[in-house]
């Protein structure tokens, strides 16, 4: 069977990074995607030490010329099928309604909801041709219950959910499996400067989400796997 081909958003770093390493110790070919050059070429140097294939894609989810240009590089590595997209780049803030405005309001948004909805898009050919099609959408507990000071950051993920599910059933006809992941709060850098005592010696670990990612997409076609909460 031909080598995965996996291409995983936000991939510099934290969860994103995790996932990628993971299926690179399977072998699998991956794009790692994300702003910031110098990280996603770090990220591809681990993924060829893991044993996988890498290629670094500097593209801005939130901008949608910019993922069409980075994902038509993309594509040329990994002749245009994809296995596993992952939806993992995303933002956060804390602020109570009355301190949020517009911009951060919007901000929120482009990252959250935006960014998987051009990215999926760009990724819709390749996903079907692949005839094994999967994309999981990394939410949050967030995107299932509210917390305050959180009331752009709920929404958006409530919105990734919304998106996910009906994803899941317009792709199901095409063999397209659609998974959303919902992680509690993971010890990334996204808390890095956000106000609040995050005990982050609690927090899940990225790879505890990798893992759970990993194998979900083993699981046999017909597994029900379309809600995954990180345990």
């Amino acid at each position: 069977m031909t080598a995965l081909r996996v291409l995983v958003t936000g991939g510099g770093r934290g969860i994103g990074r995790a996932i990628a390493l993971r299926f690179a110790r399977e072998g699998a070919s991956v794009v790692v995607a994300a702003r910031t050059a110098t990280e996603i070429d770090s990220v591809v140097a681990e993924i060829e030490r893991a044993g996988g294939k890498g290629m670094a894609a500097q593209f801005d989810v939130r901008e949608e010329q910019s993922v069409a240009a980075g994902m038509w590089r993309a594509m040329e590595f990994l002749g245009d099928e994809v296995d596993v997209l992952v939806n993992n780049a995303g933002v956060f803030h804390v602020a109570p309604l009355e301190e949020l405005d517009y911009e951060r309001w919007r901000w929120m948004f482009l990252a959250n909801v935006d960014g998987p909805f051009f990215v999926t898009k760009e990724c819709l050919p390749a996903l079907k041709a692949s005839g094994r099609g999967h994309v999981f959408n990394i939410s949050s507990m967030a995107g299932k219950r509210g917390y305050a000071g959180n009331t752009a950051y709920c929404a958006s993920k409530y919105a990734l959910r919304g998106f996910g599910d009906a994803l899941r059933e317009e792709l199901r006809p095409a063999g397209v499996r659609v998974s959303t992941v919902y992680p509690t709060s993971t010890n990334t850098a996204i808390f890095d400067g956000v106000p609040g005592n995050w005990d982050r010696s609690k927090m899940k670990q990225p790879e505890d989400v990798a893992e759970v990612v990993w194998k979900a997409w083993s699981q046999p076609r017909d597994a029900d796997i379309d809600e995954l909460e990180v345990p």
